[in-house]
């Protein structure tokens, strides 16, 4: 194989196979009327008298194959016919166009190589029919074979890749921050304990604390991995170990935090929209419902949110009066977030209420200079930021009021101490974007393999 076609993925430079090209299932469009190769799995198989219909997957999407018995030869056509689900193939066939078929075409087969036979004595546990949550989640690396699990994966790296993209195109730089750390970010009470060598460290509940340092090194900073929140939480909204996305800039106040906000959420949706319509169309999500997802998003402070959820409740549309000077619950976040068709910014939030980090309001201090962005259609937060304290005497009081170890934040107070400037940041949950954008249910079904409470199998 030469190096341009080891470098070249299959999507845009097919490999040449005896008389036919390797190709996927996305990219058969450009070969109609040719042979192609694909390597992948049956999905399903119907039979009609001399016709079989084997339905085929190969990690881009699913093809619907047709062979009579007549067309092609009697060892193919016996093969296939004893074909069990999830058996993987290479088969070679004929594309050709047709509008009624999902992707708008089919493979008249010509050719199947059996790779590994699924024995019909221990079949695919997961069949066409219904199963249960529990039973799916416990076979979890085998569900998400399925073309719906597959397509909200497809869509969750789309998702990633554009957010990403944003951040890179817009003069942001990259940043790492460790996973182990030494304290806490955003409360003690949901750290996963770990011993480092006989010392206490916890894993990252955010890297903001530590991007902060380096965006007053580089001007503007993201980080993007994993984090760790020991939430004793059910809901459907909460997962132990997800991914964040935190962008950190210096010189940026509130007002300036709140365009980028909505700026990099729309670049994203409309990524998906464009990039992934096929996805979108295979769980049922309606596109028009995002491509409405366009800036300026409307903006309430708290104490207008507030009001509006009393309101609310006095309609008889929530069960719970608003204790003000709260946060808000998921049935708030719910209900405010089902109010727009676009999401909502919520700021200024009590103080009170929020973590040690964030700078007060200068006009009214028992506010804070932070925000919520709510996904509409009742999906809740999916950003939550603020402008950072500036000022070394207030953030070391903050940090003694909430009972922190200061000597475990002296690196972070140094940031006040040598070049303080007004900075601000914000953290988006993939997993939560996710089950917006495909209109999910559930946080399960968006990452490959969920740890929630009491979940740690698969």
């Amino acid at each position: 194989m030469s190096e341009e076609t080891a470098v070249k993925p299959a999507e845009t430079s097919p490999i040449a196979s005896g008389t036919a090209l390797i190709a996927t299932i996305a990219t058969l469009g450009r070969y109609e009327g040719q042979s192609i190769t694909l390597r992948g799995w049956l999905y399903n198989l119907r039979e009609s008298g001399k016709l079989l219909f084997p339905i085929f997957r190969d990690g881009t999407g699913t093809v619907q194959g047709v062979a009579h018995v007549k067309s092609v030869p009697a060892e193919v056509f016996e093969a296939l016919k004893g074909l069990t689900q999830e058996s993987s193939v290479i088969v070679t066939g004929k594309v050709r166009a047709d509008k009624r078929a999902p992707g708008g075409y089919e493979l008249d087969v010509e050719n199947i190589e059996v790779v590994q036979r699924v024995p019909e004595s221990d079949p695919f546990p997961i069949s066409l029919k219904e199963h249960g949550v529990d039973f799916l989640m416990e076979h979890r690396h085998l569900w998400v074979r399925t073309p719906r699990q597959s397509a909200i994966l497809r869509i969750r790296a789309e998702i990633m890749r554009a957010a990403a993209e944003y951040f890179d195109t817009n003069g942001f730089i990259r940043t790492d921050p460790p996973i182990l750390t030494p304290a806490a970010c955003e409360g003690t009470s949901t750290l996963f304990p770990v011993d480092y060598f006989g010392d206490p460290a916890f894993l990252t509940q955010s890297g903001q604390l530590y991007i902060e340092s380096t965006a007053l090194a580089l001007g503007r900073v993201y980080s993007f991995g994993p984090t760790f929140r020991a939430e004793k939480s059910k809901t459907r909204r909460h997962l132990t170990e997800f991914w964040m996305i935190e962008p950190e800039v210096a010189y940026c106040d509130l007002d300036e935090l709140m365009t980028l906000a909505e700026n990099f959420l729309s670049h994203i949706v409309q990524s998906v929209v464009k990039n992934r319509a096929t996805e979108l169309e295979t769980i049922g999500r309606d596109a028009k419902k995002l491509e409405a997802i366009t800036p300026p998003f409307p903006r309430l402070r708290y104490d207008e949110a507030a009001r509006m959820l009393n309101e609310a409740h006095a309609k008889g549309e929530l069960e719970n009066l608003f204790e003000y000077g709260n946060d808000f619950g998921s049935p708030d976040e719910t209900w405010l977030s089902s109010q727009f068709d676009r999401p909502v910014m919520v700021h200024r939030y009590p103080a009170a209420v929020k973590a040690f980090y964030m700078e007060p309001d200068p006009v009214e201090p028992k506010y804070a200079l932070c925000l919520d962005v709510l996904a509409p259609e009742g999906y809740g937060e999916v950003i939550g930021g603020s402008q950072r304290v500036s000022s070394y005497e207030l953030l070391k009081s903050r940090i003694e009021s909430h009972n922190l170890p200061l000597e475990a934040f002296q690196w972070y107070l140094d940031l006040r101490r040598y070049g303080s400037v007004p900075h601000a940041g914000f953290g988006m949950g993939i997993e939560r974007v996710v089950a917006w954008v495909c209109g999910l249910d559930h946080v399960r079904e968006t990452i490959p393999f969920a740890r929630m409470l009491h979940r740690m199998y698969p």
